[in-house]
């Protein structure tokens, strides 16, 4: 039991560690996870409480997780895995058996996992959990109760500091398909399922009905058609991106001229521009104007509608050019409102929270001048 308590102790803590990890990296992303929650479960007064709760599970995570590793307050930490995990279990499960929310968001965007998977997973984790309290007697703590204080000081410091920092400016590991590097028109990009083609062919004299994957020479004189399936051989790829699309206030799509732009361009994103923020619009209106003198692209993407933006125009008193995206894209494209992106031939060269939002000088001076 003392072998199978240590290995427990050592894959629950380090999960935890690594999931809540993952989560604080993309504080935002996780937060838009919870709401998704808070829909299908209809507690929709929760929605302006995700970000909170977002920060506060990745922060219970990795603290239970370094706990449970260092043996620090065995029976508090026990139960609050053991109902932490019941929770997400339910949650799993619920997701799955209804298949209501398509991914749990567990470990954000590093790991895609279904919701049977998830709910697999979070099986195991209760299954480990209990072990845990079965064996718990094995579970002796590594350092002095002085030292162990200091310790958990430290990692709580730093767990609320970090989701905060990814929440203020951008993930520190980016694992989306539009991060820094990728080229957006190759994401859009997938590999078709390998598929095979059988066809029921009836014999015009004996009746006979048989099944073949290959046309028989002048079988229309032979054979009378009668039914065909498809069969996948090897299943595709699903493109990274998918409904992505840009389209101009008359209707028209620039999704192509726009994102293969062969020079350097800036995409101002903004998902909804009633919850954007406005103050940074000084230092956006100062960018776009110095684009314009050197005929460098620079264009929003908006989910918002058209007297939304006429509005913010107004108050913003900016000229930029708006298309329209769908919003979800736009939120996985860049975890700020507004965030820019800059482009060249359709690859992301860089990126910017509305908080580190750059001077035009600066950017021209990295990368305009190699």
């Amino acid at each position: 039991m003392r072998v199978i308590t240590i290995i427990s102790r050592l894959l629950v803590g380090l999960l935890f560690i690594f999931s809540g990890f993952i989560k604080a990296n993309d504080t935002l992303g996780f937060s838009y996870k919870l709401v998704e929650y808070f829909e299908v479960f209809k507690i929709h007064f929760l929605v302006p409480l995700a970000l909170p709760f977002a920060i506060i599970i990745c922060i219970l995570e990795i603290i239970l997780g370094f706990m449970l590793l260092m043996g620090a307050r065995v029976k508090l930490t026990l139960w609050l895995l053991l109902l932490t995990i019941v929770f997400f279990t339910f949650l799993t499960f619920y997701s799955a058996y209804f298949d209501v929310v398509k991914e749990c968001g567990c470990f954000g965007d590093f790991l895609h996992l279904t919701p049977w998977q998830s709910f697999t997973k979070d099986v195991i984790l209760l299954v480990l959990i209990i072990l845990l309290f079965i064996g718990r007697e094995y579970i002796q703590p590594i350092f002095n109760e002085k030292l162990e204080n200091a310790l958990l000081i430290i990692v709580l410091i730093a767990t609320v500091a970090f989701p905060l920092y990814t929440y203020s400016y951008l993930p520190v590991i980016d694992f989306r398909a539009y991060a820094i590097g990728k080229n957006i028109p190759e994401q859009t990009k997938g590999v078709p399922d390998e598929l095979k083609y059988y066809y029921k062919l009836k014999d015009k004299k004996t009746g006979e009905i048989k099944e073949v994957d290959k046309w028989p020479e002048n079988w229309d004189q032979i054979y009378d058609y009668v039914d065909s399936r498809t069969e996948v051989i090897k299943k595709g790829i699903d493109p990274k991106i998918k409904d992505f699309s840009i389209v101009a206030a008359d209707g028209g799509d620039y999704t192509q001229d726009i994102i293969e732009n062969p020079d350097y361009n800036f995409l101002l994103i903004a998902y909804d521009l009633e919850k954007t923020n406005k103050d940074v619009f000084g230092k956006i209106n100062d960018f776009a104007a110095l684009c314009k003198n050197d005929s460098v692209t620079f264009v929003a993407l908006t989910s918002s509608t058209p007297d939304v933006i006429e509005k913010l125009k107004k108050e913003t008193n900016t000229d930029i050019m708006f298309y329209t995206t769908d919003g979800t894209v736009l939120k996985t494209m860049i975890r700020s409102n507004p965030g820019l992106m800059m482009l060249k031939g359709g690859t992301v060269i860089d990126m910017w929270h509305y908080n580190s939002f750059p001077s035009y000088s600066d950017v021209k001076e990295k990368y305009f001048k190699k």
